[in-house]
Order: C-alpha cells, then structure tokens, then sequence
C-alpha cells in the first residue's frame, strides 16, 4: 500500500522523454533534486496490444518504445537515488515486466483510465504483489465499479485510485476535488490527486496541494526541465522549480492541518496560559487578613504572570477567609487563603448507636 499518513508526491515522466534514454534519466536526477517520493514511468513493451495500426499516434509512439533491459537499468538508477518506482503498464507484457522485476522498488503499477476496461490488462494486474493504482478520470461509477470487482475477484485487494485527468489545458473550475472524498467513501479505498493544471496557471502549485488539506495525501504531478520546449505531455509539465514548491507546500499544509488530536499543542497550551492570556482570578479591591472572601471580592483580569488557578477553583474560595493582606488586583489562590477541614460526620456508620 502507498503510503497514506505522509504526504507523498510522485513526479510522472509519462513519454516526455520521447524515447530519449539520456532525457529520462535527467529526469530523474530533478525529481530527486525536488524530493519526490516516486517517479512514475510509462512502460510500453508491446504497441500493437495498444494501439491499432492505423491510429494516429502509433508509428510516432512506437519509436519512443525503451526495451525490457532499457527500463531494468532505469529503474534500477531510479532505486538508486532513493526513490520509489510506479510503473503506468499499458499492455499485458509491461505488467509481466513489473512482475518479473528484480528488486522491491516498484511500489506500484497503475493502469490509466483507458484500461480500466480491458479485463487482460486487470486479469495480469491482479497478479501483482503490491499496489495497482487505477486512473479513475473520465470514467463513470460503473467503469470503476468494474475494474474493482474484476481485480477483488482475482485476489488483488491492495487498490488505489487516482483522480484526475488531462485537457489542453485542464480548468480549476472543471477539477471538482469534492468528488475525490465521495469516491474515498463509495468504495471505501485511498484516493489520489494527479493535477493536470496549467504550468503558466499562477496558482498551479496552490490548486495542486489542495487536496492535502482535504486529507488525500498523495500528489502527482508532470514535470520537466525543458520548459516551452514542444515535447509530448508539455502541456501539463510544471518546471523543476514549481515542483520544489508543491513538495514544500505539501509538507508545510500537512503539518499545518495536523493529527486531528484534541490534545492541545505546547503552543496551544502557552496561549492558553490563564493569566497572561485567559482572566485569572484577583482581588477586586484591597482585602485584609481575616476577610471572608466573596464574590463581590473577586475579579477576572488579565496578568503578567501566569496562575494555577483556574475557573472551576472559583466555588472553593467563597467563604474562606484570608490568612494575609491581598491587594487589589493581586491573585487569590491558595497560598493566601485559609482552608479549615471539617470532619465528617461519621455516626450514621456507628454500629453502637
């Protein structure tokens, strides 16, 4: 399971490489540069179980194709600079590929939205040891609903879905992050956020995090180092320098919203401070020693110092006399009161009565 009590961001390479080992791998140096948790890595091993021959982008994509022993070396290199792998497998041989995989950096494979309904892609997926993330954008409950139970019944119950979905350019108004916690709660799973905001959008970081306030603490986002070149997926790719803002955003919201723990924090307990900050309980006026203290004797005020005395400690002062002078304005605690214990009466215990 991917992490769900850290924020946890993942840099998505998709094809921007276009087939560009050395590219890719540069990629990889920014995104750990940027701490990102995970790189995320568009395996294609077989375009014909993807693409018919006569689609548009079949002959551009087939040559941006990396071989088994290209994508082993960079995932290895991946591994290398401490970061966690999740593969987009786009055809059955690339989930083999991820299964076959030696070594445990591969923390998940994801299938896009587009798969969701291929039952052979699901069938190899649900054999995975580990998460398999689904692209629910675009897609209607029942697609999802599908993909599930398709996965559920094959064994494969360590599922993720991951909302968000890519136009040219995609609008904030058409994002609808509510929709990611009625998902949350419909199928009872975690749920992500891969923000397709426009790079040049002066709010993209912003609109990026909000889903961490909103508890969803996993972040995706595409990025590149050759910004306003026209390359595959530009569209949606923050530079590096916007991805480092959306980490330290992602860090500073996360401690900012907290645990949720009614336990007050150490500044919390310092504002709270009765005295300083909340009235504490002080003469009124000038009271002298032998004085019974009553209400009208009392004050509420704020102080310099602080006090042990709270509101509650109020009914136990009135009618205790006080063992010394207390000036105006001076704490009525007690240090300058006299308690005098009364016994109990006892006698309804008395055997012998």
């Amino acid at each position: 399971m991917l992490p769900v009590n850290k924020p946890y961001l993942i840099g998505e390479t998709a094809l921007h490489h276009q087939g560009d080992k050395d590219f890719l791998y540069k990629l990889i140096d920014l995104g750990a540069e940027a701490r990102v948790d995970a790189i995320k890595f568009h395996v294609l091993l077989n375009i014909d179980d993807y693409f018919v021959k006569n689609h548009e982008a079949y002959s551009i994509v087939k040559d941006w194709g990396l071989t088994k022993e290209e994508w082993t070396k960079a995932i290895h290199y991946n591994e290398s600079k401490g970061l966690d792998a999740v593969v987009l497998c786009n055809d059955p041989q690339s989930v083999d590929f991820v299964i076959e995989y030696s070594g445990d950096s591969i923390k998940a494979i994801e299938l896009h939205a587009t798969g969701l309904n291929d039952y052979l892609l699901l069938q190899k997926a649900a054999k995975f040891n580990g998460t398999v993330i689904l692209g629910v954008g675009g897609s209607s409950l029942d697609e999802i609903s599908y993909a599930i139970d398709i996965l559920n019944e094959l064994g494969q119950n360590d599922i993720f879905l991951m909302y968000g979905f890519q136009n040219y350019p995609t609008r904030y108004e058409d994002i609808n992050l509510k929709k990611m916690i009625k998902l949350k709660d419909l199928f009872d799973l975690p749920v992500g956020y891969a923000d397709h905001t426009d790079p040049l959008n002066e709010y993209n970081e912003v609109i990026s995090t909000l889903g961490i306030s909103m508890g969803i603490n996993v972040c995706e986002k595409h990025f590149t180092h050759a910004v306003g070149e026209k390359r595959i997926d530009g569209q949606a790719a923050i530079s590096v320098e916007q991805l480092k803002k959306v980490r330290l955003l992602m860090d500073i919201i996360t401690t900012s919203v907290g645990t949720g723990s009614l336990k007050m924090s150490d500044g919390e307990l310092s504002y709270g401070n009765t005295g300083p900050m909340k009235k504490a309980i002080v003469a009124e006026i000038n009271i002298k020693k032998g004085d019974i203290i009553t209400l009208d004797k009392i004050g509420f005020k704020r102080t310099n110092e602080s006090t042990y005395m709270l509101q509650y400690f109020l009914p136990k002062l009135i009618g205790l006399k006080a063992n010394k002078d207390i000036n105006i304005d001076e704490f009525i605690d007690f240090s300058n009161v006299s308690y005098e214990f009364k016994k109990a009466d006892s006698s309804q215990f008395n055997a012998n009565k």
